[in-house]
């Protein structure tokens, strides 16, 4: 079982189901102080655990494509400082749609909430961590163009490898910066978006994906890491 640190704190952005619901239990259990989100209205099941969680978790809600409410966000946060920012909000689609068949509006959806607006969030969002703290985002091993020899699931692959250059810029323009940077590939993990045939369920990855990312602090510089710590190539 894992070790409940102290006063550690998480910054954790989409977490009202499925991975993202899943890491605030986990990093719950490790003795964390969790501030988690969800969109306005959801009322998930972020509620229930935050009443069991004996005042270590507050709610917040944002929607990470909306620029007003990602900075009101900031806003209420202001005097909160966190150990680790960790942005898991993201969509897919249609699987099999190529990029031939899209449509212009479904591809600009995904881009938007998978590169754009994650980016946005940690632009917005990083100054609330504190030096020796992490930055952190899920992507996903599809975004990876080295490894990218089956093909399918076409847009939701080219999103993630748009996060993870942009991420790449990111780190690019604060090379001196000295918090750890990661983008994480959990696996093919079996969620609503991810589907029933994933071969982890989200026991066997995201305790997993917490030693990962914690294992990773205070090392200065961006990694691109599956969930046992392996590199990912880009």
């Amino acid at each position: 079982m894992p070790t409940p640190s102290s006063d550690k704190t998480l910054l954790l952005i989409g977490a009202s189901r499925g991975l993202g619901y899943a890491l605030a239990v986990e990093y719950l259990q490790r003795g964390w102080r969790v501030v988690a989100t969800e969109r306005a209205g959801s009322r998930s099941r972020l509620h229930d655990l935050a009443e069991a969680s004996d005042g270590r978790l507050e709610v917040e809600t944002v929607d990470i494509n909306d620029p007003v409410l990602v900075g009101a966000l900031r806003a209420r946060l202001s005097s909160w400082t966190f150990d680790l920012l960790f942005i898991n909000a993201g969509v897919t689609n249609n699987p099999r749609e190529t990029i031939a068949e899209v449509a212009t509006q479904e591809f600009i959806r995904v881009m938007v909430t998978n590169a754009l607006s994650p980016m946005r969030v940690l632009e917005s969002l990083q100054d609330l961590v504190v030096p020796t703290g992490t930055l952190g985002i899920m992507s996903s091993g599809q975004g990876s163009v080295a490894d990218n020899e089956a093909g399918s699931r076409e847009v939701y692959r080219a999103s993630k490898a748009a996060l993870n250059t942009l991420m790449r810029s990111f780190a690019a323009r604060h090379r001196d910066d000295p918090r750890a940077m990661l983008l994480i590939a959990p696996g093919w993990v079996r969620t609503d978006m991810g589907g029933p045939e994933g071969r982890l369920s989200i026991e066997e990855s995201i305790p997993k994906v917490a030693d990962t990312i914690d294992a990773q602090s205070g090392k200065a510089g961006l990694q691109y890491l599956d969930y046992l710590g392996r590199t990912v190539r880009w």
